[in-house]
């Protein structure tokens, strides 16, 4: 099956499932940052990681930059068309380049028009976010700036929300948008827009010059990919019931074992 076959069948299945997905309490969640073509970070994410009753979550970017951005990305969706509830891929920068151009795009630039453009658009129905009860969110960049979570289903693609979604870069205070796309945004945004939106945590992915733990440990930066030589590959885990007071409840294990 070829990839645009894979995204086709997986298209109404990532409508049903929305924007929005809604983690369970009671099983592990793993959260799994940037594989950028990385094809042998997520063969050992599934086979560490992937045994039934886990729930992986993608935090986007999974072209682009490694060697088998194609197989990457199809091997994450195979995995959710035989497991829908328990595999979730989040839409990073990465996966919608049409909506605001970027490079390196390795992956995008060696589709033809026709393929580009029928793989953008299968694209564009991920799911922006996941949340879990215990009061953690994770997306691909940052915090939008909405009134409740529910507000996650308005989010249209190219507006001020998706850019902070799939683009935004965290720092000590906010700062001009750069390359166009980028919005550069503080720590007094994320404490008015992680309160707005009921959550204690974030765990993200998307920038590599990020410390690990940023806002009194409420927002935890993962990579999965070495693309960046950005350091071990890791994951974020989440036990059921475990109580969430800030990032540091998570168990952060490597996959370069």
């Amino acid at each position: 099956m070829t990839l645009v076959e894979t995204l086709r069948r997986i298209a109404p299945m990532l409508r049903e499932q929305g924007r929005l997905i809604q983690l369970p309490e009671d099983r592990r969640a793993v959260f799994v940052g940037d594989t950028h073509g990385d094809l042998d970070a997520t063969e050992r994410v599934f086979k560490d990681f992937g045994e039934a009753g886990n729930v992986l979550v993608f935090l986007g970017d999974t072209v682009d930059r490694g060697a088998d951005s194609a197989g990457n990305l199809q091997r994450i969706l195979e995995e959710k068309l035989q497991r829908p509830d328990e595999v979730h891929l989040l839409m990073g920068n990465h996966e919608v380049w049409p909506a605001c151009p970027f490079s390196p795009a390795s992956f995008w630039e060696s589709l033809d028009e026709e393929e580009r453009s029928a793989v953008s658009a299968l694209l564009e129905d991920l799911p922006y976010a996941a949340v879990h009860p215990a009061g953690l969110l994770s997306l691909h960049g940052g915090l939008p700036d909405l009134p409740s979570l529910e507000a996650f289903s308005s989010i249209e693609i190219g507006s001020d929300a998706w850019r902070d979604v799939t683009w935004a870069d965290w720092g000590p205070e906010d700062g001009p948008m750069r390359w166009g796309c980028r919005p550069f945004l503080g720590e007094e945004t994320f404490q008015r827009r992680a309160d707005a939106l009921g959550i204690r945590a974030l765990v993200r992915s998307h920038q590599p010059d990020a410390p690990e733990f940023l806002f009194e440990d409420r927002c935890l930066t993962i990579f999965t990919s070495n693309a960046y030589g950005s350091g071990p590959r890791r994951v974020a885990l989440l036990e059921p019931g475990r109580t969430v007071r800030s990032c540091r409840d998570l168990r952060i294990e490597r996959i370069d074992r």
